[in-house]
C-alpha cells in the first residue's frame, strides 16, 4: 500500500515543527488537538520556551531538537512520528529574506537563510508526510524558490492553494497582518476555516480584536521602567529627544505633529515625507501595526503605547502576537534580554492563526482519512 496515500483510523494525528522558535505554532496547534512531537530550531536557547509551555496539563510535552535543518536527515524525521499517525510536518522558514524590507537588496538570495525553505522541500520529499502547512511573508510568492518548492509538491501528489493569503485580523489576531499559509495535502486541497471576525457589523461575526483588548488592562509603566509583577512588561529605555517627540505624537497621528525642532532630517526630503508610520503611536480602538523583532524601537514603525510615553513592552507585543499572559520565554530568575526575547516574540508565527492552521488540519482530516 503507498504509504502517501494510506488513510488512517483511527485518527491519530502527529506534526514536526521545523524552525520552531519559541514555539508559538506548537502551542496554537496544540489547541486544536494536533500532537506536537517535536520541533527542530538551530537557536538553542529556544528549547526551555519551546518544551515548557503547553496548553494543556495532561499534554506531553514535545522534544525540542537543536541542530541545523542541513544537517538533519529524512531518516532522523521519520523517527520522531508515532508509527500508526498521521503525518503533518510544517515549517516556516525564516520570512525575513522575502521581506518588502530586504525586497530591493540585490544580493538578498545570498542570505543563508534564503535556501532553507529548499531544506524543507527536501525533508518533505524524503519523508512524504500526509499533511504540510507552510507560513511566510505574501511576497514569497514571487520568487523563484517558492515556485520551484510548489511545482516539487505538485509532482509528489500534494494539493494545496499556492496563494491563500490570510489577513490576521480575520481569526482574532489584534495586528493588520496579512501571511501566506500554504496547507498541502495528499487527499485533496485544504480549505481554511471561515473567519470569525469581521469590521463589517452586516456580517454577523465577531469585531476586529483591537490594541485596547490585548493590552488595555495591562498596568502603567515608564519607559525603561520593568513592572514588579511581570519582569517582561518592561519597555526600553527612550532618549530625551525621543521622549519629547512621542509626548507631542498623537494615536494615529505621524511625525507631521511634531515641533519642527524634533523632526528627523529625513522627514524635510522629498524621499523621507512617505515614512509616515515610524515614531507613531498605536491607536485604541484600532488594530496593531504587524509585529517585528523591532517593537522595542520607537523608530522602527508605529510601535508608540497608544497612551504612555514609551514604546511596546516585551509583554503588550507578546499579547499582540496571541501569546497568553502566563506564557514562559525564559527560565525562572534568568536574566532578561530584552533584544533576545523580541525576536522571539516578532518571529513566531501568532498562537492564534496557529490554532486556525491546526483546526483547518482536523477538519480536513476527519472529512477525507475515514
Amino acid at each position: 500500500m503507498d504509504l502517501l496515500k494510506e488513510k488512517k483510523s483511527p485518527l491519530s494525528i502527529s506534526a514536526v515543527d521545523l524552525f520552531c522558535g519559541v514555539g508559538g505554532l506548537k502551542y496554537g496547534l496544540q489547541q486544536a488537538g494536533i500532537n506536537v512531537v517535536a520541533g527542530l530550531d538551530i537557536d538553542k536557547t529556544c528549547k526551555y520556551p519551546f518544551e515548557e509551555n503547553n496548553p494543556f496539563e495532561e499534554n506531553n510535552k514535545a522534544k525540542f531538537i537543536s541542530k541545523d535543518i542541513r544537517e538533519f536527515t529524512g531518516a532522523e524525521l521519520s523517527e520522531l512520528y508515532p508509527e500508526d499517525s498521521i503525518k503533518v510536518l510544517v515549517g516556516c522558514a525564516p520570512c525575513q529574506p522575502f521581506s518588502a524590507q530586504t525586497r530591493k537588496n540585490k544580493n538578498r538570495s545570498s542570505d543563508e537563510r534564503w535556501s532553507l525553505l529548499d531544506e524543507f522541500r527536501r525533508l518533505i520529499e524524503e519523508v512524504k508526510p500526509q499533511l504540510i502547512a507552510f507560513e511566510n511573508v505574501p511576497l514569497i510568492r514571487k520568487e523563484k524558490i517558492f515556485t520551484n518548492f510548489c511545482n516539487k509538491l505538485g509532482s509528489l501528489g500534494y494539493h494545496f492553494n499556492p496563494k491563500l493569503i490570510v489577513y490576521c485580523p480575520d481569526y482574532g489576531i489584534p495586528q493588520k497582518r496579512r501571511r501566506l499559509v500554504l496547507l498541502a495535502s495528499t487527499w485533496g486541497e485544504v480549505e481554511l476555516i471561515p473567519k470569525i471576525h469581521s469590521n463589517s457589523p452586516e456580517d454577523g461575526l465577531r469585531p476586529f480584536q483591537t490594541v485596547e483588548d490585548a493590552i488595555g488592562d495591562l498596568p502603567e509603566i515608564e519607559d525603561g521602567e520593568e513592572h514588579e509583577s511581570d519582569p517582561l512588561h518592561r519597555s526600553r529605555q527612550l532618549s530625551d529627544i525621543n521622549k519629547k517627540r512621542i509626548k507631542q505624537s498623537k494615536p494615529g497621528g505621524t511625525w507631521k505633529d511634531w515641533d519642527e525642532a524634533l523632526r528627523l532630517p529625513c522627514h524635510k526630503k522629498d524621499s523621507g515625507k512617505g515614512y509616515t508610520t515610524v515614531y507613531g503611536r498605536m491607536e485604541w480602538d484600532e488594530l496593531a501595526p504587524t509585529i517585528t523583532t523591532q517593537f522595542l524601537n520607537l523608530g522602527s514603525g508605529r510601535f508608540g503605547h497608544p497612551k504612555q510615553h514609551r514604546a511596546l513592552s516585551l509583554r503588550e507585543a507578546a499579547l499582540l502576537q496571541t501569546f497568553p499572559k502566563d506564557y514562559k520565554f525564559i527560565e525562572p530568575d534568568s536574566p532578561i534580554v530584552t533584544g533576545r526575547i523580541a525576536s522571539y516574540i516578532g518571529n513566531a508565527v501568532p498562537v492564534d492563526l496557529a490554532k486556525v492552521i491546526g483546526e483547518s488540519i482536523q477538519k480536513h482530516v476527519r472529512e477525507n482519512a475515514n
